[in-house]
């Protein structure tokens, strides 16, 4: 069956305008591309805003990101089509590829902090394990040399150091709800840290989960190796992160159980002393007034 490309084409505008509407990317951020044939990409263009695509803005490049047809509105195709193209290569059953800056996500990009595992039933079956790469220069070679290593056959998103996501699938609308579940995740995890205390799912969930996944026909390396503790050997860097609450919560990698403890909160003030102190700090700004 033929493809229809202005389908295509009308598709990269409806998702770019959800990105926009999720606040995924703000100006003119973010990119993303669709795969036509093994030379041909349907790519958005630099410098305009994801929200306000029209299927004209769109260019078509070849496997080296050049141009090969030329635009009607004289748009130029992204400088990340290197970040595509590459993962294009490394993996031929991508279809599409979404490059972005999901705030809640690009907030564990920006600290360094890998994102927990064993927490989301939701986030386990759709990402599976989540890598983040180091810091490459945005626009150059260096930005896929740095994510390559990391994509397996089972990756299917990497945030990127200091930086934002990039999420694929078979189809444009695959990798745009991995970019949805990323950013739902990070914000749940993100509130969990403002509760003060997070639960992870044991071994034997885990590895409950993990066959229900495989199940539905995603496979996940993890299930060969839960028993030897290789889910949430990453999450002592999130946990680090409650250290200033009244609990915190800490992970045994080996298989993941949960220890709640005593943390480094600090005494709360009690009424009596509180009131105390806003009398003498009111007294002290009535005395100065006077002076």
């Amino acid at each position: 069956m033929p493809v229809n490309e202005y389908a295509l084409r009308k598709d990269l505008c409806s998702i770019g305008k959800n990105i926009w509407m999720r606040q995924f990317c703000a100006g003119n951020e973010g990119n993303h591309s669709v795969r036509v044939t093994p030379d041909r990409y349907l790519v958005t263009p630099t410098g305009l805003s994801k929200g306000f695509l029209e299927p004209e803005d769109v260019c078509v490049c070849d496997a080296a990101g050049k141009l090969i047809e030329s635009n009607a509105r004289g748009r130029r195709p992204s400088s990340e089509i290197k970040v595509h193209l590459a993962i294009y290569k490394h993996r031929p059953d991508i279809g599409a590829v979404i490059h972005s800056h999901p705030p809640h996500a690009t907030a564990f990009a920006i600290a360094g902090i890998p994102l927990p595992e064993a927490v989301h039933p939701e986030a386990e079956v759709f990402l599976g394990k989540v890598r983040t790469a180091p810091f490459a220069m945005p626009s150059t070679h260096e930005l896929p040399a740095s994510l390559i290593p990391l994509i397996d056959k089972e990756t299917n998103t990497v945030l990127m150091g200091n930086h934002g996501s990039v999420s694929f699938d078979v189809d444009l609308t695959g990798a745009y709800y991995k970019l949805e579940i990323l950013d739902a995740y990070c914000r749940i995890l993100l509130l969990t840290k403002q509760i003060g205390r997070i639960n992870f799912l044991s071994q034997e969930d885990m590895k409950g989960l993990l066959k229900v996944k495989q199940a539905f026909g995603m496979q996940d390396a993890r299930l060969a190796c839960a028993d030897s503790g290789c889910i949430g050997s990453d999450n002592q860097a999130f946990l680090a992160t409650f250290d200033d609450h009244p609990m915190t919560a800490s992970c045994s990698c080996e298989g993941g159980a949960v220890s709640h403890g005593s943390g480094s909160a600090k005494p709360r003030m009690d009424e009596a002393t509180f009131e105390a102190t806003v009398q003498a700090i009111t007294d002290q700004i009535m005395a100065g007034s006077r002076n």
